[in-house]
């Protein structure tokens, strides 16, 4: 039985009322009489790409069914969280291939938003591991898929932000690895130019990499920042009693919405002065567990919060390598012009693009940044940005956009056409819809 709740994403913006049916087994998942539905996990992206008035929540879906050892085939299903997943592939030997910044997205949500990590240079997104889906349609039918069965289903189903059906389970190929801890390299940037030749320099020679990036620094140190490289540490290299510790949870709470005015530029601009300063020296290494590498967020729980109960906008676009600096750099500078105070301010740099029909990477720079919501300005300033980054032939990612407009998005995804060809084929009338897909024109 649906109940209604008020739901949002992480970004706590938008906030809406919706009716959430929650789904135990695989033959909860259906449209039942409902004119519309979504399925939602976690609610782990940041805009309204998991917001819908009807919504069904695969949460309870947290069965792992299957495990290959030899091959490091998982089959799970869709509400198994990638925390859950580290929690059985870690002590294994295992990780995930393709982890986001956070531990608490559902498998579904990241199968729906094809997510890529720090290693997109070396290894691609998610969708590269997975071997399959098992899937309910709109009518109700149950189909696997794959890039050998229904494979227009598969590439439309990965990115495709929940809109082609309800993903019960997923074949996943995990990786192996030797110990629980990563190798970390981290330099000290001046600026922006030199934030992206040391990434041009190590891509090659890292697989995971991720720069922090201070973004009210203008003139000559314009993008300063730390890079830091990873790669998994080998067991004979480590003078540890436990090879395959798991992290603890989150020790730090954020119990309360902190007031609109505590994150500003004056408070924000010491903030990253502090944090840029923290390493004196130009290099330096150490080794360190998986969890303050990968997920230096998630150890504050609730983190969310800090930006006040009017929530944030998190924004990430890609742009191709051919202007990638040059544009970037425009970016960049017209924020710290605004003043824009970010928290979190990240780069990466992202390898060739895949088959999925709406998957965002494409081989080039990407740019993130959490921005405050104060007021309906920040929303006109970010869409001039997006009209540039258009002329740039880059995009925004869906999993975080809250803000883009339809004639945009198209521009930005060349495959949109071939994306609403096969949703027609699998779903005629629309069963599978979301705020975000009203709003940017796909149904």
């Amino acid at each position: 039985m649906a109940k209604k709740t008020t739901t949002s994403g992480w970004g706590l913006y938008p906030i809406i009322d919706a009716f959430v049916r929650r789904a135990h087994y695989r033959r909860d998942l259906g449209t039942d009489d409902e004119t519309s539905v979504l399925p939602q996990g976690s609610c782990r992206s940041y805009g309204d790409a998991c917001l819908h008035e009807r919504v069904v929540s695969t949460l309870p879906l947290k069965h792992l069914l299957a495990f290959d050892p030899k091959q490091g085939l998982l089959r799970a299903e869709a509400g198994v969280t990638i925390e859950d997943l580290i929690r059985f592939a870690v002590p294994r030997g295992f990780f995930p291939p393709v982890t986001p910044g956070t531990k608490f997205p559902t498998l579904g949500g990241c199968i729906a938003a094809d997510v890529h990590g720090k290693n997109h240079h070396a290894d691609g997104s998610i969708a590269a591991f997975v071997e399959e889906l098992e899937m309910v349609l709109a009518d109700g039918s149950q189909v696997h898929c794959s890039r050998h069965r229904l494979p227009d289903l598969f590439w439309a189903t990965l990115g495709g932000m929940g809109l082609t059906g309800f993903v019960y389970a997923a074949t996943l190929r995990l990786k192996k690895i030797s110990s629980a801890y990563i190798q970390q390299r981290s330099i000290k940037t001046a600026n922006f130019a030199e934030t992206c030749r040391i990434f041009a320099e190590t891509q090659q020679q890292c697989t995971y990499s991720v720069a922090w990036i201070d973004s009210l620094k203008k003139g000559r140190q314009l993008g300063r920042g730390l890079i830091l490289l990873g790669e998994h540490a080998p067991a004979d290299q480590l003078k540890k009693k436990e090879l395959f510790p798991l992290h603890a949870g989150s020790r730090l709470d954020v119990p309360f919405f902190f007031p609109d005015f505590a994150l500003n530029t004056w408070s924000m601009r010491a903030f990253n002065t502090l944090y840029y300063h923290r390493q004196w020296s130009h290099s330096s290494t150490a080794t360190i567990h998986y969890n303050p590498y990968f997920y230096p967020l998630d150890m504050i729980h609730r983190w969310n919060r800090i930006y006040g109960r009017k929530g944030f906008l998190q924004y990430q676009i890609v742009v191709p390598f051919a202007d990638g600096e040059e544009i970037m750099a425009d970016v960049l500078g017209r924020i710290v012009h605004r003043g824009i105070p970010s928290l979190l301010t990240v780069l990466k740099t992202l390898g060739p693009a895949n088959e999925g029909l709406l998957s965002f990477p494409i081989a080039g720079h990407t740019l993130a940044l959490d921005i405050p919501f104060r007021n309906t300005d920040i929303i006109s300033f970010l869409r001039e940005l997006n009209k540039s980054i258009v002329d740039a032939k880059g995009r925004v990612y869906l999993a975080k956009d809250a803000i883009l407009e339809k004639e945009d998005f198209a521009a930005m995804y060349p495959k949109l056409e071939e994306f609403k060809r096969v949703k027609r084929l699998y779903d005629p009338e629309h069963r599978f819809r979301s705020r975000q897909s009203d709003r940017l024109g796909i149904t």
